[in-house]
Parts: C-alpha cells; sequence; structure tokens
C-alpha cells in the first residue's frame, strides 16, 4: 500500500499527539529502509529506538542508526593527548550499557541482537573531535522509505526516548516526498545522512561500531524475537495508561520501595511522612502518591509547597510530566493571573465544574493571607504536600498547618529539627508517621546514590580567633536559661551571638590555605565544588582605621585564589543569580565548559540539583544535621552525563588548637573540648558509611582520646545551644 495510504500531518508535538502511535507505528508499517541520527548512545536508548519497527522486519527491511557517544571530560582530555580514540569511544559505549530491567526490556535486547546478527540493523557512530567548535554531534533526523521508493523526512527535538515519547513537550517537522513542495526537503534530507553515514562531513568523525560493544549487544540473543510486541507493548499498553489532560497519573515505573511508600501512605489515611534522603526520588514518590490519592478517589485538589522561586520551577517541570498543569504562585511567577486562576480553581472544584486542580507555591506565599484565605474555602478532598517539610516546625509557618485539609504528606530528609523538639512534635502531629525511611547507606548500596571517599582536613583557629570563640561562648552562656521543664532556652540575643560564633568557625582564617594546598592536585579537574560560608575572614591584626571591620567575604577570596593564584575557571552560585544565570552555570557546569569549579553558599543547602558534581571542598562547618546531611547529598547525586561513578568530599574540621598542644588543666580546655565534640559528631555521620572509613577513624579515635569524649556521647542528640 506504500505511503499513499497514510494521512501524514506536517508536525507532530506530544502535547497534541500520540507520536508513537499517530506517526512511527502506521509508517514504519508500510516501510522497507529507517535511517535515522540521534543523540546520545545507551542501551536503553537502542531499546526504545527499537520500538515501532516490527512491521519493516516483517518487510524484510533493513536500518541505519547513526549514535553519539556520551564522552566523559576525561575522554575529551584523553582525545586532545593523542590517546586512542576509537579505544576511548569503546570504552564510553560500554559504559552506557545497563542491563535489562524486566522482561520487556530483555526482548527487546534480543531483538536488536537478532537484528545485528541476520543484517538488518548497522549502526556507526559519530563524534566531533574536541579540538573543534562545533561541540558534540547532537542531530536529530529521519528518513523512511516505503516499497514504491517514496520517502518520509523528519527533523526536530525529539530523541527516542520514552521522556520524549511521554514526558517531554516535543516536535517533529515532517516532510512527504509524494508532496510536490516536500519533495527537494526530504532529497536534501537524505543526502546529509547519507554524507554523515559515509563520512564526508566536515569537522565529524563518523566510525563503525565497535566490534566488541556490537558483540557485547549480540550476547543479548536469545530466541528469534516476538514480532508481535509492539503491539502488545505500544498500542495496547498506552490506550490503558494514558489519562485525560489534567488528570494526575505515574508516566514512569517507580521502584519498588517507592510504590511501598505510597502504599502505606495511602493505607494510613492518606498521610504520612516520606523520609528520604537527598537525590532518592522524593519528587516523584510525592507525586506518585498525588497520583494515587486521585485514581483512589477520583477527587483531589493537589497543593504543593516547597521552599523557594527556583524549587518552584523545578517541581513544575516534574508536575507536569504527571499530566497536571498547575497554577504557579509567588511573587515573580510567570502566571501574572495566579491569583485569580486561584481562585477560579477552587470555586469549579467546589462546585464539581473540575475534579482536581494543582497550586505550587513558596513557603512565604502559602503563608501569605490572601493564601491562606483561599485555601482555608478546601478541607476535604484536598491534599497538602510540603518539600522540605522541617520549614514548617517554626512557630510562624507551624500556623498555616490547617487542620481542616484532608489529605497530607511531608516529604524531608531532615525531618527532625536540630535543637528544637517542640517544632519536631509539631511535624508528627501533623502529618503522621513515616511511610518510609530511604536513608543514605541503603542508597548507596542500591546504586541510587554514587559512594564517596570522605577525608577531614583538620585546620587550627589562630590566637586571636580562639579568644573571639571563647568571648562569644561566655556572652552565650549568660542568655541562656532554663525552663519549667528544665530545657535550656536561649534568648535572641544569645541566638544572634551563637550565629556569630558559628561565622568564627566557618571563616577560619587557616582554611584558605590549606585549601590551596588541596586544590594544587585539582586545578586542572572539573566538576568541583567550594563550598563556602556566609561569612567573612576577619583579620584582627590590622589597624582598625585602615581596615574593613567586617572583613573580606569568605567567597571573595577563594574566588580569588583560585582564579588569580591558581588560573582556575571559576564561578559563584549563590542567591544573588537570577534563576536564569543559575541555569546557565549549571549546563556550562556539567560541560566543564567553561567553568571547572562552582563555588557556592547558602543555596545548594536544598533543593538545588547539580550532579555533576564529583569532588567536594566543605569549608563551612555547621553542626547543624539539616545543612551538612543537604550538602553530602547534593553531591552524591548520579551523573550519567558525566560518568560519575563515584564523589570525593574534603570536609574542614575546625580545632581551638593543634592535637599535641592540647592541655587538659588550661582553664579553656572545656570550651576547646565542646568545639571538638560539635566537628566529631559530623566527622561520625560523613565517615562511618565512605568507602575509606578507616581515614575518618584514625582522626576520629586521636581527637576521642586527647578530649577524653565517649562514643555513647557523640550518640547523644546535640542541641546546638551547648556552650
Amino acid at each position: 500500500m506504500g505511503y499513499e495510504s497514510l494521512e501524514i500531518l506536517r508536525s507532530y508535538k506530544t502535547n497534541k499527539n500520540d507520536v508513537v502511535r499517530e506517526f512511527y507505528l502506521p509508517i514504519l508499517k508500510e516501510s522497507v529502509l529507517y535511517k535515522r541520527a540521534v543523540g546520545f548512545f545507551s542501551s536503553t536508548a537502542l531499546i526504545e529506538l527499537s520500538k515501532g519497527i516490527s512491521g519493516l522486519i516483517k518487510n524484510g527491511g533493513k536500518i541505519k542508526f547513526i549514535v553519539s557517544p556520551l564522552l566523559s571530560a576525561e575522554d575529551i582530555d584523553a582525545i586532545q593527548k593523542g590517546y586512542d580514540e576509537k579505544e576511548i569511544i569503546k570504552n564510553s559505549l560500554l559504559r552506557e550499557f545497563k542491563e535489562p530491567q524486566n522482561t520487556s526490556e530483555a526482548e527487546r535486547l534480543n531483538w536488536l541482537a537478532y537484528l545485528i546478527a541476520n543484517g538488518h540493523l548497522d549502526i556507526k557512530v559519530a563524534f566531533t573531535p574536541p579540538n573543534k567548535a562545533t561541540g558534540m554531534y547532537h542531530e536529530k533526523i529521519g528518513i523512511i522509505y516505503d516499497v514504491y521508493g517514496n520517502r518520509v523526512a523528519f527533523t526536530g527535538s525529539m530523541n527516542e526516548t520514552i521522556n520524549a515519547f511521554h514526558n517531554n513537550y516535543e516536535s517533529i517537522q515532517v516532510f512527504n516526498s509524494l508532496t510536490q513542495e516536500d519533495y527537494q526537503r526530504v532529497v536534501d534530507i537524505d543526502n546529509d545522512f547519507d554524507s554523515l553515514w559515509n563520512g564526508r562531513e566536515d569537522n565529524i568523525k563518523v566510525i563503525e561500531f565497535p566490534d566488541v560493544v556490537k558483540e557485547k549487544l549480540v550476547s543479548y540473543k536469545n530466541d528469534t524475537p516476538n514480532l508481535n510486541l509492539d503491539k502488545i507493548e505500544i498500542e495496547d499498553s498506552l490506550e490503558i495508561i494514558i489519562p485525560k489532560p489534567g488528570v494526575p497519573f505515574v508516566p514512569v515505573e517507580l521502584h519498588s520501595y517507592q510504590k511501598k511508600a505510597i502504599d502505606k501512605w495511602a493505607k494510613n489515611g492518606y498521610c504520612g511522612i516520606f523520609d528520604m534522603a537527598t537525590g532518592t526520588g522524593k519528587t516523584y514518590t510525592g507525586l506518585g502518591a498525588a497520583a494515587r490519592l486521585f485514581k483512589d478517589k477520583q477527587k483531589a485538589a493537589i497543593i504543593i509547597v516547597c521552599p523557594y522561586q527556583h524549587l518552584v520551577e523545578q517541581w513544575v517541570e516534574d508536575i507536569e510530566k504527571f499530566n497536571m498543569k498547575p497554577t504557579i504562585g509567588y511573587s515573580a511567577s510567570k502566571q501574572t493571573n495566579w491569583k485569580k486562576r486561584l481562585q477560579d480553581d477552587i470555586e469549579d472544584f467546589k462546585l464539581g465544574i473540575i475534579n482536581t486542580f494543582c497550586f505550587v507555591t513558596t513557603n512565604a506565599t502559602f503563608s501569605s493571607e490572601f493564601v491562606q484565605k483561599q485555601l482555608n474555602r478546601l478541607g476535604k478532598d484536598t491534599l497538602l504536600m510540603i518539600d522540605e517539610a522541617h520549614n514548617f516546625g517554626s512557630p510562624n509557618l507551624a500556623l498555616c498547618l490547617n487542620p481542616k485539609i484532608e489529605y497530607r504528606l511531608a516529604l524531608s530528609a531532615t525531618l527532625d529539627r536540630h535543637g528544637d523538639p517542640e517544632g519536631t512534635a509539631i511535624l508528627y502531629n501533623y502529618f503522621g508517621e513515616k511511610s518510609i525511611e530511604y536513608d543514605l547507606a541503603r542508597a548507596i548500596a542500591e546504586d541510587k546514590l554514587t559512594p564517596y571517599y570522605y577525608y577531614p582536613v583538620a585546620v587550627c583557629l589562630e590566637d586571636d580567633e580562639f579568644e573571639k570563640y571563647k568571648n562569644l561562648s561566655y556572652e552565650i552562656a549568660k542568655e541562656c536559661h532554663k525552663d519549667k521543664n528544665g530545657k535550656i532556652k536561649v534568648t535572641n540575643r544569645g541566638e544572634r551571638k551563637m550565629l556569630e560564633r558559628s561565622r568564627v568557625i566557618a571563616g577560619a582564617r587557616a582554611k584558605l590555605p590549606k585549601l590551596k594546598e588541596l586544590m594544587e592536585e585539582y586545578k586542572d579537574d572539573t566538576h568541583i565544588l567550594v563550598y563556602c560560608g556566609a561569612t567573612r575572614i576577619e583579620r584582627f591584626e590590622e589597624d582598625a582605621s585602615e581596615r574593613d571591620d567586617e572583613g573580606e567575604r569568605q567567597i571573595v577570596a577563594v574566588s580569588k585564589m583560585l582564579g588569580n593564584e591558581l588560573k582556575m575557571k571559576v564561578t559563584h552560585f549563590t542567591s544573588n543569580e537570577s534563576a536564569r544565570e543559575r541555569e546557565y552555570i549549571k549546563e556550562a557546569f556539567d560541560k566543564a565548559d567553561p567553568y571547572q569549579a562552582i563555588i557556592a553558599i547558602k543555596c545548594l543547602d536544598e533543593g538545588v540539583n547539580i550532579p555533576s558534581i564529583k569532588t567536594a571542598f566543605i569549608l563551612a562547618s555547621t553542626t547543624n544535621p539539616k545543612e551538612y546531611i543537604q550538602r553530602r547529598g547534593r553531591v552524591l547525586r548520579k551523573s550519567p552525563q558525566t560518568g560519575k561513578h563515584f564523589a570525593v568530599i574534603y570536609d574542614f574540621i575546625t580545632l581551638a588548637s593543634p592535637i599535641e598542644d592540647v592541655n587538659p588543666y588550661n582553664s579553656s580546655y572545656n570550651c576547646e573540648r565542646t568545639l571538638a565534640k560539635r566537628e566529631l559528631i559530623r566527622m561520625k555521620e560523613f565517615g562511618e558509611i565512605s568507602k575509606n572509613s578507616r581515614d575518618a577513624d584514625e582522626l576520629m579515635t586521636l581527637l576521642k582520646e586527647t578530649y577524653n569524649i565517649t562514643d555513647s556521647e557523640l550518640e547523644e542528640s546535640f542541641d546546638g545551644i551547648e556552650y
């Protein structure tokens, strides 16, 4: 029959069209040759490429794929140094091979192996030499022939992946040789592919698919593949799972631990806490819970709250993947009419005109009088989902936990509030029990986060710094008192002094020369994070009339040292950069072009995802578990783009004096001991599940012996008021 019998549109968009069923399946069913150039290579990408081609194979057709290897910074550097590029490409392709996760994927790999073994499929690899300015090969074109020689060509943003088909907003433009106006364009695209296939394109190298990688793929060959798999897996399944617009649904297969968490949450009346380590999929688990609620109840107002504006935008990306179109509420929202949208959604929901809507907002906007007044109209059939929910243990935000709201979900890796048992109790009383505890050790063991090496780096306060530390500790002690229950309370002035003291530790002058010494080994490396404190490096010895009373900001001093003295390419990542600037920095950092290192402060503590970080230098000493657990979690996210297999963390441990000079009979001994204990608690947390735990144990043992600190003291809950 060929293409004459088909209705072929000029473009397909994933928000309007089912691209698989409307385009791929009917066209490939009538085809005998399929040429496709796509982006990144992986075994899962090949699995997705195999969907829709059963009809072509039944016709005795052939397939030509051009793929691109995912080269790491180390790969590129090796090619530039003249190492065997074919060997590097081979290793890169092998690195991206993943074992099939289910029987369907295994059958797909069996199919691809069958196609290669029987001469139906040929693959070549295209890449740009690292010394060229064109960047990576990332073209996306396709040409398909029917039995009569008619051709359909298409270009556009779409890779052939499950995300592209069902999650992302993607489009393709289609050109049909049967139409006069398209004929020449089809010929041109076809010629471009052939030119690339035959290695005639400038600044692009094309090599044969390495034999070792081909053998790896063929090793999955089992029996003759099921050529009806497309019908079973695509047509039937899509018909079932694609919901109506706006109806929440889960677009991916969740992990078993995520499903169990959702089940337990639902069993507990759709209330609970997801205590999950940073990087283990809290967001998807939370949205999966929202989809489950709607599936069970067929009615749900979904309210999602997170700390900052940039996190709202991160959430929006994922919310849309779950088939929801949220109203986005905060002061700088692109939806300038969000207040009216929220009012209308609530009114329509209460009247039964709609049975679901989603509102996502920041902590600040959520707690505003306007939003609270609007949400107070809801209650039944409403889900309140709060990300980084530990923040809502504070007195002001706790007032916004509306008891009328029926369904509740808290997301946090650190729900227990440091030094605030009352605030912690408020959270548990409101949200209920934990539906899952998925800690860091389990996440690493189950390959959800990268393993890491931990190196504590001991530095000492200088005499004037320690003198200030002692004086502040004395002032803090005067601001503490016991309440009627015997609990230590600290005044507002005392809290300010505690913050000032913590900045003395974070800004210790000895950290900079030690950082420079360590960084000499990494000055030619990439994907480095230096985490500074929101503090200044004070210079007490200077004449007061000639100096800035506040000293030089630590982040500025670090930038000067790395950028000017070590000639590294660095950039800041702080709250001062706009959302657009941050996105550019993240993308440039991922590619290591032009930035080798990010120098950051506070804004990485919650929510910001930069998984390509491989080596972290943490100058910002903290005793707050919420902060240091969040910081570690940022570093341990997996990064397929860079091929990160492990992370390295250098943690700057601040002591009052060199260990060999410690004297238990000094008047300042107790103050020194308290400081050492505070640092030991963090060292124990970081070191015990690292790949080199003995390195941390050695320093920990020495400090415990020097200051007579017992293991039981380190196990105790530290309330942060100790002075």
